[in-house]
């Protein structure tokens, strides 16, 4: 099953890496400007961006890092990333392709690890987060940022439904409750988190993914339907657009 599911992911996200590295939701955001205020404080040594995507987590630890990995499913992604470091001037970062559930690196490689929008995407996430505590060294900084679930079954149908729908490698959005709880589990000891909304344009989060148009028909068909509890929560919009919950957790390897 789970490389029939990589090869989706990769499918997925192989011809967007371009969309992605220039995406305004994932270049920017209060996450990203508290991650760089974390990192430059730890000053590592070599430092991992976990399902690095188009990079953004990598060119901010890459600032006040001496090395930094960024890992992906995906080859062309990992080619945007190097493509855009390079012409950002930070020769410190490196690209290797691989599975977040099956990481090539020894055991205690990295003192920080940076993990955004990835884990929903993940086939075994608890298998994941396993793996990043291993090749973490004890008591390193770990920061892993993800859209997460409201948790009311009303509300976290609705997120699910949309998120299969524009993109068929979505696995799980999980709730705050289940994060601090995996990742206790997993071996890391938890600092803090932060929560916030962030805005999805609706013609841009559709168009990133290339989501074809009987989805998209769908996705618009839920929130119309959508009962007003959920149109409140997520602020549906008249175009579609509407708001996203964001958790940021600060954990320390244990």
């Amino acid at each position: 099953m789970q490389p029939a599911h990589d090869k989706n992911v990769q499918k997925q996200f192989g011809p967007r890496a371009t969309a992605y590295v220039e995406s305004a939701v994932h270049s920017q955001g209060e996450d990203l400007d508290a991650l760089e205020i974390i990192v430059a404080k730890a000053a590592p040594h070599h430092a991992i961006d976990l399902g690095c995507g188009g990079g953004h987590v990598a060119y901010t630890m890459a600032r006040h890092a001496r090395q930094v990995t960024a890992t992906d499913l995906s080859g062309d992604m990992l080619a945007a990333v190097t493509t855009t470091a390079r012409s950002r001037g930070l020769e410190n970062i490196e690209t290797v392709e691989a599975s977040a559930l099956n990481l090539p690196f020894n055991d205690s490689t990295f003192d920080f690890l940076g993990c955004r929008y990835s884990a929903h995407h993940w086939f075994d996430v608890e298998q994941g987060l396993r793996e990043a505590r291993r090749v973490l060294k004890k008591g390193a900084p770990a920061i892993f940022i993800d859209v997460y679930s409201p948790g009311r079954p009303l509300l976290d149908t609705h997120l699910q439904a949309i998120e299969l729908l524009r993109d068929t490698s979505h696995v799980r959005n999980y709730s705050a409750a289940e994060w601090t709880d995996m990742l206790a589990h997993a071996g890391f000891t938890i600092e803090a988190t932060r929560t916030r909304q962030v805005r999805m344009h609706f013609d841009t989060w559709i168009t990133r993914m290339a989501t074809k148009p009987v989805y998209v028909a769908a996705i618009r068909a839920l929130q119309d339907a959508a009962p007003g509890e959920v149109r409140e929560h997520f602020g549906i919009e008249a175009d579609g657009s509407f708001m996203l919950d964001m958790l940021m957790v600060e954990a320390i390897a244990a």
